[in-house]
Protein backbone atom coordinates (compact mmCIF):
# COMPACT_ATOMS: atom_id res chain seq x y z
CA UNK A 1 0.00 0.00 0.00
CA UNK A 2 1.27 3.66 -0.68
CA UNK A 3 3.84 4.69 1.76
CA UNK A 4 3.19 8.22 4.13
CA UNK A 5 5.67 10.37 1.40
CA UNK A 6 3.64 9.12 -1.54
CA UNK A 7 0.11 10.26 -0.07
CA UNK A 8 1.02 13.20 1.31
CA UNK A 9 2.50 14.29 -2.16
CA UNK A 10 0.01 12.95 -4.17
CA UNK A 11 -2.84 15.02 -1.61
CA UNK A 12 -0.64 17.89 -1.89
CA UNK A 13 -0.29 18.12 -5.98
CA UNK A 14 -4.03 16.48 -6.37
CA UNK A 15 -5.21 20.42 -7.52
CA UNK A 16 -3.02 20.43 -10.06
CA UNK A 17 -3.97 17.20 -11.62
CA UNK A 18 -3.81 17.01 -15.20
CA UNK A 19 -6.64 15.18 -16.89
CA UNK A 20 -6.13 12.15 -20.13
CA UNK A 21 -7.76 9.99 -21.83
CA UNK A 22 -7.06 6.98 -20.81
CA UNK A 23 -4.35 4.42 -21.60
CA UNK A 24 -6.22 1.54 -21.19
CA UNK A 25 -10.14 2.03 -22.20
CA UNK A 26 -11.85 3.10 -19.74
CA UNK A 27 -9.37 2.76 -16.38
CA UNK A 28 -8.73 5.51 -13.94
CA UNK A 29 -5.90 6.02 -11.77
CA UNK A 30 -4.08 9.34 -10.55
CA UNK A 31 -0.31 8.79 -10.97
CA UNK A 32 2.56 10.59 -9.49
CA UNK A 33 6.01 10.91 -10.55
CA UNK A 34 9.29 11.94 -8.84
CA UNK A 35 12.50 11.93 -11.21
CA UNK A 36 15.96 13.01 -10.71
CA UNK A 37 18.90 12.78 -13.29
CA UNK A 38 16.58 9.39 -14.34
CA UNK A 39 19.27 8.47 -17.58
CA UNK A 40 17.72 8.59 -20.72
CA UNK A 41 17.97 4.98 -22.15
CA UNK A 42 21.44 4.50 -23.75
CA UNK A 43 21.63 0.34 -23.55
CA UNK A 44 21.54 1.11 -19.71
CA UNK A 45 20.84 -2.54 -17.67
CA UNK A 46 18.33 -2.52 -15.24
CA UNK A 47 16.36 -5.56 -13.03
CA UNK A 48 13.25 -5.40 -11.23
CA UNK A 49 12.91 -6.51 -7.54
CA UNK A 50 10.41 -6.72 -5.02
CA UNK A 51 10.73 -4.00 -2.52
CA UNK A 52 9.07 -5.68 0.17
CA UNK A 53 10.74 -8.86 0.69
CA UNK A 54 8.01 -10.68 1.33
CA UNK A 55 7.38 -11.07 -2.41
CA UNK A 56 10.58 -11.85 -3.72
CA UNK A 57 10.93 -15.00 -5.69
CA UNK A 58 7.01 -15.12 -5.64
CA UNK A 59 5.19 -16.91 -8.85
CA UNK A 60 2.85 -14.10 -8.60
CA UNK A 61 4.97 -10.88 -7.94
CA UNK A 62 7.32 -12.50 -10.99
CA UNK A 63 4.21 -12.22 -13.25
CA UNK A 64 3.73 -8.18 -12.55
CA UNK A 65 7.06 -7.68 -12.57
CA UNK A 66 7.22 -9.15 -16.19
CA UNK A 67 5.16 -6.64 -16.81
CA UNK A 68 7.44 -3.79 -15.58
CA UNK A 69 9.99 -5.17 -17.61
CA UNK A 70 8.54 -5.46 -20.34
CA UNK A 71 7.78 -1.57 -20.36
CA UNK A 72 11.05 -0.54 -18.97
CA UNK A 73 12.23 -2.23 -22.07
CA UNK A 74 10.03 -0.67 -24.75
CA UNK A 75 11.90 2.41 -23.28
CA UNK A 76 15.44 1.39 -24.18
CA UNK A 77 16.54 0.36 -21.23
CA UNK A 78 17.86 -3.34 -21.66
CA UNK A 79 16.98 -6.13 -19.01
CA UNK A 80 19.81 -7.38 -16.88
CA UNK A 81 20.45 -9.08 -13.29
CA UNK A 82 20.11 -7.58 -10.15
CA UNK A 83 23.93 -8.10 -9.31
CA UNK A 84 25.34 -6.41 -11.93
CA UNK A 85 22.29 -3.85 -13.39
CA UNK A 86 23.01 -0.31 -13.85
CA UNK A 87 19.44 0.35 -12.97
CA UNK A 88 17.55 -1.26 -9.80
CA UNK A 89 13.95 -1.19 -10.19
CA UNK A 90 11.63 -1.30 -6.85
CA UNK A 91 8.28 -2.77 -7.85
CA UNK A 92 5.24 -3.23 -4.99
CA UNK A 93 1.41 -3.58 -5.24
CA UNK A 94 -1.33 -4.04 -2.87
CA UNK A 95 -5.22 -3.55 -2.50
CA UNK A 96 -7.22 -2.69 0.69
CA UNK A 97 -10.21 -4.04 2.28
CA UNK A 98 -12.62 -1.78 1.19
CA UNK A 99 -15.09 0.72 2.49
CA UNK A 100 -18.61 0.31 2.07
CA UNK A 101 -20.47 3.31 -0.40
CA UNK A 102 -24.26 3.70 -0.29
CA UNK A 103 -26.16 5.41 -3.32
CA UNK A 104 -29.56 6.08 -3.40
CA UNK A 105 -31.98 7.53 -6.09
CA UNK A 106 -31.46 10.55 -7.54
CA UNK A 107 -28.22 11.62 -5.38
CA UNK A 108 -24.46 11.32 -6.41
CA UNK A 109 -21.93 9.94 -4.18
CA UNK A 110 -20.35 12.98 -3.21
CA UNK A 111 -17.11 11.24 -2.47
CA UNK A 112 -16.53 10.58 -6.07
CA UNK A 113 -17.05 13.62 -6.79
CA UNK A 114 -13.88 15.53 -8.98
CA UNK A 115 -11.77 17.02 -6.21
CA UNK A 116 -14.68 18.13 -4.08
CA UNK A 117 -16.05 16.77 -0.85
CA UNK A 118 -19.13 17.80 1.45
CA UNK A 119 -19.14 18.08 5.11
CA UNK A 120 -22.10 19.43 7.98
CA UNK A 121 -21.55 22.71 9.21
CA UNK A 122 -23.52 22.82 12.79
CA UNK A 123 -24.81 26.25 14.12
CA UNK A 124 -26.98 26.90 17.32
CA UNK A 125 -29.39 29.64 17.40
CA UNK A 126 -30.12 31.87 19.98
CA UNK A 127 -33.34 30.07 21.95
CA UNK A 128 -30.70 26.94 21.62
CA UNK A 129 -31.82 25.34 18.57
CA UNK A 130 -29.23 23.29 16.40
CA UNK A 131 -29.63 23.17 12.40
CA UNK A 132 -26.65 21.79 9.99
CA UNK A 133 -25.63 23.07 6.64
CA UNK A 134 -24.18 21.30 4.02
CA UNK A 135 -20.78 22.83 3.46
CA UNK A 136 -18.45 22.49 0.14
CA UNK A 137 -14.58 22.47 0.08
CA UNK A 138 -12.43 21.43 -1.89
CA UNK A 139 -11.29 17.50 -0.85
CA UNK A 140 -9.57 14.37 -2.38
CA UNK A 141 -12.33 12.40 -4.81
CA UNK A 142 -12.93 10.25 -7.86
CA UNK A 143 -15.40 10.73 -10.18
CA UNK A 144 -16.98 7.63 -11.28
CA UNK A 145 -19.78 8.02 -13.78
CA UNK A 146 -20.59 4.02 -13.69
CA UNK A 147 -21.13 4.49 -10.09
CA UNK A 148 -24.38 5.93 -10.16
CA UNK A 149 -28.01 4.40 -9.59
CA UNK A 150 -31.79 5.21 -9.38
CA UNK A 151 -31.86 2.88 -6.54
CA UNK A 152 -30.59 2.81 -2.97
CA UNK A 153 -27.94 0.34 -3.26
CA UNK A 154 -24.66 -0.05 -1.23
CA UNK A 155 -21.35 -1.46 -2.87
CA UNK A 156 -17.47 -1.89 -1.87
CA UNK A 157 -14.89 0.20 -3.34
CA UNK A 158 -11.35 -1.09 -2.82
CA UNK A 159 -8.57 1.30 -3.03
CA UNK A 160 -5.35 -0.42 -5.23
CA UNK A 161 -1.91 1.14 -6.07
CA UNK A 162 1.39 0.07 -7.45
CA UNK A 163 4.82 2.32 -6.31
CA UNK A 164 8.15 1.84 -8.10
CA UNK A 165 10.96 3.10 -7.13
CA UNK A 166 14.42 3.29 -9.51
CA UNK A 167 18.12 3.13 -7.58
CA UNK A 168 21.25 3.68 -9.58
CA UNK A 169 22.97 0.07 -8.22
CA UNK A 170 26.13 1.56 -8.05
CA UNK A 171 25.34 4.70 -5.93
CA UNK A 172 22.23 4.09 -4.28
CA UNK A 173 20.90 7.48 -5.48
CA UNK A 174 17.35 7.60 -6.04
CA UNK A 175 16.48 8.15 -9.45
CA UNK A 176 12.74 7.93 -9.90
CA UNK A 177 9.73 7.64 -8.03
CA UNK A 178 6.30 6.89 -8.85
CA UNK A 179 2.56 6.04 -7.60
CA UNK A 180 -0.09 5.02 -9.48
CA UNK A 181 -3.39 4.54 -7.32
CA UNK A 182 -6.96 3.66 -8.33
CA UNK A 183 -10.27 3.00 -6.88
CA UNK A 184 -12.85 0.19 -8.35
CA UNK A 185 -15.36 -2.59 -7.48
CA UNK A 186 -12.87 -4.98 -8.33
CA UNK A 187 -10.28 -6.36 -5.57
CA UNK A 188 -8.45 -8.57 -8.50
CA UNK A 189 -4.85 -8.01 -8.43
CA UNK A 190 -4.99 -9.79 -11.90
CA UNK A 191 -6.98 -7.29 -13.04
CA UNK A 192 -5.94 -4.18 -11.14
CA UNK A 193 -2.10 -4.50 -10.96
CA UNK A 194 -1.44 -4.74 -15.27
CA UNK A 195 -3.40 -1.26 -15.86
CA UNK A 196 -1.80 0.35 -12.77
CA UNK A 197 1.46 -0.85 -14.92
CA UNK A 198 0.37 0.46 -18.36
CA UNK A 199 -0.79 4.02 -16.53
CA UNK A 200 2.60 4.32 -14.73
CA UNK A 201 4.43 4.22 -17.87
CA UNK A 202 2.03 6.30 -20.16
CA UNK A 203 4.34 9.35 -21.04
CA UNK A 204 7.04 7.90 -18.70
CA UNK A 205 8.85 9.53 -16.96
CA UNK A 206 6.41 12.72 -17.28
CA UNK A 207 7.09 15.58 -15.41
CA UNK A 208 8.63 15.52 -12.14
CA UNK A 209 6.00 16.23 -9.01
CA UNK A 210 2.85 16.30 -11.73
CA UNK A 211 0.03 14.19 -10.83
CA UNK A 212 -1.90 12.76 -13.71
CA UNK A 213 -5.45 11.30 -13.95
CA UNK A 214 -6.33 8.76 -16.23
CA UNK A 215 -9.72 7.07 -16.48
CA UNK A 216 -11.36 3.42 -14.85
CA UNK A 217 -14.71 1.54 -15.13
CA UNK A 218 -15.46 -1.40 -13.13
CA UNK A 219 -14.21 -4.50 -14.18
CA UNK A 220 -17.21 -6.00 -15.95
CA UNK A 221 -18.00 -3.09 -18.29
Amino acid sequence: MPKPRFLAALGALGLLGVGLTACATGFQADVSRFESQLPAPQGQTFAVVADDPALSGGIEFGQYADLVREEMAELGYVPGSPETADLLVRFDYGVDDGRQRVVSSGVRDPFFDPWYSYRPRYYRTRDGRIFAVRDRAWGYGFYDPWFRSNDVRSYTVYTSDIEIEIDDRVTGQRLFEGTAEAMSRSKRLQYLVPNLVEAMFTNFPGNSGETVRISIKPEDQ
